[in-house]
Protein backbone atom coordinates (compact mmCIF):
# COMPACT_ATOMS: atom_id res chain seq x y z
CA UNK A 1 0.00 0.00 0.00
CA UNK A 2 1.27 3.10 -1.27
CA UNK A 3 -0.59 6.24 -0.16
CA UNK A 4 0.21 10.26 -0.29
CA UNK A 5 1.07 10.80 -3.83
CA UNK A 6 4.32 13.07 -4.10
CA UNK A 7 5.18 12.08 -0.59
CA UNK A 8 9.35 11.33 0.28
CA UNK A 9 10.58 9.43 3.20
CA UNK A 10 11.80 12.32 5.33
CA UNK A 11 9.69 12.90 8.62
CA UNK A 12 7.03 15.98 8.42
CA UNK A 13 6.77 15.18 12.00
CA UNK A 14 9.23 14.15 14.64
CA UNK A 15 9.59 14.10 18.48
CA UNK A 16 12.89 13.28 20.39
CA UNK A 17 12.97 11.89 24.08
CA UNK A 18 9.44 13.96 24.02
CA UNK A 19 8.46 14.05 28.04
CA UNK A 20 5.41 15.82 29.57
CA UNK A 21 4.59 16.31 33.23
CA UNK A 22 1.83 18.26 34.73
CA UNK A 23 0.87 19.19 38.44
CA UNK A 24 -2.43 17.64 40.00
CA UNK A 25 -2.06 19.95 42.61
CA UNK A 26 0.92 18.72 43.99
CA UNK A 27 1.56 15.60 42.63
CA UNK A 28 3.66 15.15 39.52
CA UNK A 29 1.66 13.11 36.75
CA UNK A 30 3.68 11.98 34.30
CA UNK A 31 1.67 12.12 30.93
CA UNK A 32 4.09 11.24 28.28
CA UNK A 33 7.65 9.25 29.20
CA UNK A 34 10.36 9.57 26.34
CA UNK A 35 8.65 9.24 23.46
CA UNK A 36 10.47 9.21 20.44
CA UNK A 37 8.70 8.61 16.21
CA UNK A 38 9.05 9.44 13.52
CA UNK A 39 6.50 10.44 10.74
CA UNK A 40 6.81 10.74 7.42
CA UNK A 41 5.08 13.02 4.88
CA UNK A 42 2.02 11.25 3.54
CA UNK A 43 1.71 8.90 5.57
CA UNK A 44 -2.05 8.00 7.48
CA UNK A 45 -1.06 7.06 11.12
CA UNK A 46 -3.15 6.23 13.85
CA UNK A 47 -2.52 6.50 17.58
CA UNK A 48 -4.23 4.11 19.52
CA UNK A 49 -4.10 3.36 23.57
CA UNK A 50 -6.61 3.08 26.39
CA UNK A 51 -7.96 6.38 28.23
CA UNK A 52 -5.18 8.40 30.03
CA UNK A 53 -2.56 6.48 27.57
CA UNK A 54 -1.67 10.26 26.69
CA UNK A 55 -2.75 10.00 23.63
CA UNK A 56 -4.47 13.50 23.55
CA UNK A 57 -0.93 15.14 25.21
CA UNK A 58 0.61 13.71 21.99
CA UNK A 59 -1.41 14.94 19.98
CA UNK A 60 -1.53 18.66 21.32
CA UNK A 61 2.65 18.19 21.33
CA UNK A 62 2.76 17.59 17.47
CA UNK A 63 0.33 20.04 16.52
CA UNK A 64 1.80 22.85 18.80
CA UNK A 65 -0.73 23.44 20.96
CA UNK A 66 1.73 22.68 23.89
CA UNK A 67 5.51 22.81 24.93
CA UNK A 68 7.03 19.45 26.37
CA UNK A 69 8.88 19.37 30.05
CA UNK A 70 11.90 17.71 28.28
CA UNK A 71 12.55 16.56 24.82
CA UNK A 72 11.77 18.10 21.73
CA UNK A 73 9.16 18.10 18.52
CA UNK A 74 10.17 19.04 15.15
CA UNK A 75 7.32 20.12 12.58
CA UNK A 76 8.66 20.43 9.34
CA UNK A 77 12.34 20.21 10.62
CA UNK A 78 11.57 23.49 13.09
CA UNK A 79 12.08 22.39 16.81
CA UNK A 80 8.54 23.79 18.65
CA UNK A 81 10.34 24.78 21.50
CA UNK A 82 12.37 27.38 20.46
CA UNK A 83 8.94 28.94 18.88
CA UNK A 84 7.14 31.85 20.79
CA UNK A 85 3.72 31.99 20.49
CA UNK A 86 3.25 34.27 17.68
CA UNK A 87 6.03 32.02 15.77
CA UNK A 88 3.59 28.45 17.07
CA UNK A 89 0.43 30.60 16.59
CA UNK A 90 1.57 31.05 12.82
CA UNK A 91 3.29 27.43 12.14
CA UNK A 92 -0.18 26.12 12.84
CA UNK A 93 -1.98 28.45 10.35
CA UNK A 94 0.67 27.12 7.95
CA UNK A 95 1.08 23.97 8.64
CA UNK A 96 -1.51 21.99 10.92
CA UNK A 97 -4.89 21.71 10.38
CA UNK A 98 -6.71 20.33 13.70
CA UNK A 99 -10.26 18.19 13.81
CA UNK A 100 -11.74 18.04 17.50
CA UNK A 101 -14.08 15.17 18.80
CA UNK A 102 -16.62 18.24 19.48
CA UNK A 103 -16.53 19.72 16.06
CA UNK A 104 -15.62 23.05 17.80
CA UNK A 105 -18.35 24.41 14.95
CA UNK A 106 -19.66 28.03 15.33
CA UNK A 107 -23.16 27.87 16.27
CA UNK A 108 -23.84 31.17 14.14
CA UNK A 109 -22.12 30.55 11.33
CA UNK A 110 -23.59 28.38 8.22
CA UNK A 111 -21.28 25.61 6.80
CA UNK A 112 -19.92 27.84 4.11
CA UNK A 113 -18.55 30.50 6.71
CA UNK A 114 -17.18 28.17 9.43
CA UNK A 115 -15.29 26.63 6.32
CA UNK A 116 -14.30 30.21 5.36
CA UNK A 117 -13.30 31.12 9.20
CA UNK A 118 -9.29 30.40 9.02
CA UNK A 119 -9.26 32.11 5.92
CA UNK A 120 -9.80 35.46 7.00
CA UNK A 121 -6.88 35.18 10.01
CA UNK A 122 -4.70 34.50 6.58
CA UNK A 123 -5.59 37.31 5.04
CA UNK A 124 -7.24 35.69 2.12
CA UNK A 125 -9.78 37.96 0.05
CA UNK A 126 -13.59 37.06 0.01
CA UNK A 127 -14.29 35.56 -3.36
CA UNK A 128 -11.05 33.18 -3.24
CA UNK A 129 -12.24 32.30 0.30
CA UNK A 130 -15.96 31.23 -0.83
CA UNK A 131 -14.53 29.69 -3.94
CA UNK A 132 -11.89 27.02 -1.77
CA UNK A 133 -14.45 26.36 0.86
CA UNK A 134 -17.22 25.52 -1.34
CA UNK A 135 -14.48 22.80 -3.30
CA UNK A 136 -13.70 21.50 0.14
CA UNK A 137 -17.57 20.85 1.46
CA UNK A 138 -17.96 19.99 -1.94
CA UNK A 139 -15.25 17.19 -1.53
CA UNK A 140 -16.93 16.07 1.70
CA UNK A 141 -20.11 15.80 0.44
CA UNK A 142 -21.65 18.62 1.69
CA UNK A 143 -22.06 20.79 -1.67
CA UNK A 144 -26.11 20.54 -1.09
CA UNK A 145 -25.37 22.00 3.07
CA UNK A 146 -23.42 24.96 2.79
CA UNK A 147 -26.00 27.43 3.88
CA UNK A 148 -27.10 25.31 6.94
CA UNK A 149 -25.88 26.32 10.57
CA UNK A 150 -24.12 23.45 12.86
CA UNK A 151 -27.86 22.91 14.23
CA UNK A 152 -29.41 22.03 11.13
CA UNK A 153 -26.51 19.43 10.05
CA UNK A 154 -26.56 15.49 11.51
CA UNK A 155 -23.37 14.87 13.63
CA UNK A 156 -21.75 13.38 10.99
CA UNK A 157 -22.24 16.13 8.99
CA UNK A 158 -20.85 18.99 11.35
CA UNK A 159 -17.67 16.35 11.48
CA UNK A 160 -17.40 16.91 7.54
CA UNK A 161 -17.46 20.60 7.94
CA UNK A 162 -14.94 20.26 10.70
CA UNK A 163 -12.95 18.21 8.24
CA UNK A 164 -13.34 20.28 5.85
CA UNK A 165 -12.23 23.55 7.66
CA UNK A 166 -8.94 21.74 8.71
CA UNK A 167 -7.84 21.71 5.26
CA UNK A 168 -8.64 25.00 3.84
CA UNK A 169 -4.72 26.46 4.96
CA UNK A 170 -3.69 23.11 2.59
CA UNK A 171 -1.81 21.97 5.82
CA UNK A 172 0.79 19.60 5.44
CA UNK A 173 -0.57 17.95 8.58
CA UNK A 174 -3.83 17.19 9.60
CA UNK A 175 -4.42 16.17 13.38
CA UNK A 176 -7.72 14.30 14.16
CA UNK A 177 -8.40 14.17 17.94
CA UNK A 178 -11.08 11.26 18.49
CA UNK A 179 -13.18 12.14 15.28
CA UNK A 180 -15.88 9.86 15.28
CA UNK A 181 -16.10 9.79 19.32
CA UNK A 182 -19.73 10.87 19.05
CA UNK A 183 -20.76 9.49 16.09
CA UNK A 184 -22.86 5.79 15.28
CA UNK A 185 -20.48 2.82 13.61
CA UNK A 186 -22.19 3.56 10.11
CA UNK A 187 -21.06 7.54 10.18
CA UNK A 188 -17.65 6.29 12.17
CA UNK A 189 -17.05 4.20 8.70
CA UNK A 190 -17.97 7.26 6.12
CA UNK A 191 -15.69 9.41 8.04
CA UNK A 192 -12.73 6.84 7.95
CA UNK A 193 -13.58 6.68 4.22
CA UNK A 194 -13.48 10.16 3.49
CA UNK A 195 -10.26 10.34 5.99
CA UNK A 196 -8.45 7.87 3.58
CA UNK A 197 -10.13 9.72 0.16
CA UNK A 198 -8.43 12.90 1.18
CA UNK A 199 -5.27 11.57 2.18
CA UNK A 200 -4.65 9.25 -0.68
CA UNK A 201 -6.27 12.23 -2.99
CA UNK A 202 -3.68 15.40 -1.54
CA UNK A 203 -0.89 13.72 -0.42
CA UNK A 204 -1.48 14.82 3.52
CA UNK A 205 -0.20 13.68 6.61
CA UNK A 206 -3.02 12.58 8.95
CA UNK A 207 -2.55 11.75 12.59
CA UNK A 208 -5.85 10.32 13.90
CA UNK A 209 -5.73 9.43 18.04
CA UNK A 210 -8.72 7.36 18.28
CA UNK A 211 -10.40 4.36 20.64
CA UNK A 212 -11.58 2.99 17.57
CA UNK A 213 -9.99 0.23 15.79
CA UNK A 214 -11.92 0.53 12.24
CA UNK A 215 -9.24 3.51 12.00
CA UNK A 216 -6.56 1.18 12.24
CA UNK A 217 -7.47 -1.21 9.56
CA UNK A 218 -5.55 0.62 6.49
CA UNK A 219 -3.23 2.85 8.43
CA UNK A 220 -0.03 2.86 7.03
CA UNK A 221 2.08 3.30 10.42
CA UNK A 222 -0.08 2.76 13.99
CA UNK A 223 1.56 3.72 17.11
CA UNK A 224 0.16 1.95 20.23
CA UNK A 225 0.63 3.95 23.50
CA UNK A 226 0.95 2.56 26.86
CA UNK A 227 1.34 4.71 30.29
CA UNK A 228 2.27 7.37 27.93
CA UNK A 229 4.80 5.14 26.15
CA UNK A 230 5.00 3.70 22.88
CA UNK A 231 4.35 0.00 23.83
CA UNK A 232 4.83 -1.31 20.15
CA UNK A 233 4.66 0.46 16.52
CA UNK A 234 3.09 -1.04 13.25
CA UNK A 235 4.25 0.19 9.64
CA UNK A 236 1.90 -1.22 6.89
CA UNK A 237 2.45 1.02 4.30
CA UNK A 238 5.61 3.30 2.70
CA UNK A 239 7.62 2.05 5.44
CA UNK A 240 6.57 -1.63 5.72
Amino acid sequence: MSRGLGSSLQPVIETVGLTKQYLLGSVPVLSLDDVSMKVTAGELVVILGPSGSGKSTLLNMLGALDKPTRGKVLIDGVDVSTLNGPEMARLRLRKVGFVFQFFNLIPRLTALENVEFPLIAAGVNRRERRETALQLLASVGLKGRVNHRPSELSGGEQQRVAIARSLVNDPKIVLMDEPTGNLDSKTSVEIKAIVEKLNREKGQTFIVVTHNPVFAESADHIVHLLDGRISREEFRGMRA
